[in-house]
């Protein structure tokens, strides 16, 4: 009986036992991705300052590589260079822009509370345009059983705009927050600049994949980042300033936030400032404003739309190598999970997930032959 038992365990192959260096590697594996989690949780509150200096930081390498170019042994004189370059282009517009914007829209909402801009005279001007049999459609499908049409549409515009008011006080009264988080991303920024590269040489290096598919991977990161930010911003910034001029030569109340409203919406392929200016044109139409009705519609049309429609895929698509869908979906995906920040983290993941595909195929078929 003891001899069959020692023969037993004889023949037991010696991979089926513990062997001390693979638990040991294990171990360290499960051990840094523990770390890496608790690193990603004590960050998350800055993800948006982390995530913007990056971008940037990618965005703006080519004109740091040019400046640090031109004075080689002085890495942290070009990187200031490149953070205050940043900040004249990018951060100061960028104040400027939001601080107008609040301002607009808190007098605004002011407005509609003294009765200055009278939603309800808006409201019967749209419905005295309308033919009866279409109002009565339009009341059975938006209204509620013993409410108006009139009635309706102003608690919407009221509701809507008081949201709005709340949530642009609540940036004022965040404001320690987002001062904090923005000298993080400042600080950051300044540190990427100057190591960026030598820290994304050294990232790479660890990352357990092969030479080419590390390199296809990053290299399809950073132009997906900088195609997103350059189209998105490019397109946002012509969209808004054509939309707000439009507004103000049209003479129409509010041109300056209508104009940052349409270069917010203009971040969403395809669709963004018809939100906009096709409703305004059509209200003008029907409340007897006709030669302002039909600029507003054709310069909207032909002129706003088309520069979604040239520009976009010329600095986005063509980059990214990405479908005009994909690109729709994943940026108003990334939107609606994350806000701002899925601007770019949408499409990033939808490139990332095309090629590492792509990458996962190659390999497969490279591995049957």
């Amino acid at each position: 009986m003891t001899d069959e038992k020692s023969k037993q365990e004889e023949t037991v192959p010696t991979s089926a036992l513990p062997q001390g260096p693979i638990f040991e590697d294990r171990a360290l594996v499960f051990f840094v991705m523990l770390v890496s989690l608790g690193m990603i949780w004590i960050s998350w509150p800055f993800f948006g300052a982390i995530l913007w200096a990056l971008v940037i930081a990618i965005a703006f390498a080519p004109v740091h590589r040019r400046i640090a170019a031109r004075m080689p042994g002085w890495p942290n004189f070009a990187s200031v260079i490149s953070l205050l370059l940043v900040i004249l282009l990018v951060i100061l517009p960028a104040i400027f822009v939001i601080s107008a914007m609040v301002n607009e829209i808190v007098r605004t909402y002011n407005s509609l509370q003294t009765n200055e801009i009278n939603v309800a005279q808006i409201v019967r001007d749209i419905e005295q345009a309308i033919p009866q049999e279409w109002r009565q459609q339009i009341e059975d499908y938006v209204t509620d059983e013993g409410e108006s049409l009139q009635e309706r549409v102003s608690g919407f515009i009221g509701t809507a705009l008081q949201f709005v008011a709340s949530r642009a006080l609540n940036i004022g009264q965040g404001a320690f927050a987002y001062t904090i988080a923005f000298g993080v991303s400042l600080y950051l920024l300044f540190f990427l600049f100057r190591d960026g590269s030598e820290l994304a040489k050294k990232i790479g290096e660890k990352v357990p994949l092969r030479p080419e598919q590390r390199k296809a991977l990053f290299r399809k990161f950073t132009t997906v980042v900088r195609a997103t930010v350059k189209g998105s911003l490019v397109v946002a910034v012509v969209q808004g300033v054509l939309g707000g001029v439009l507004f103000a030569v049209l003479d129409i109340r509010g041109a300056l936030l209508w104009g940052v409203i349409m270069g917010l919406l203009a971040l969403i392929p395809a669709i963004g400032t018809g939100l906009v200016w096709f409703p305004v044109g059509a209200y003008l139409l029907i409340t007897g404003s006709i030669w302002e009705g039909v600029v507003m519609l054709l310069a909207g049309f032909f002129v706003i739309s088309m520069v979604d429609n040239i520009l976009r895929p010329i600095l986005v698509g063509q980059d990214t190598k990405m479908p005009d869908w994909v690109v729709l979906i994943s940026t108003l995906g990334g939107l609606s999970v994350m806000g701002i920040n899925g601007l770019i983290v949408g499409p990033v993941i939808a490139a990332l997930f095309i090629a590492s595909w792509q990458i996962f195929g190659e390999s497969r078929t490279a591995h049957r032959h």
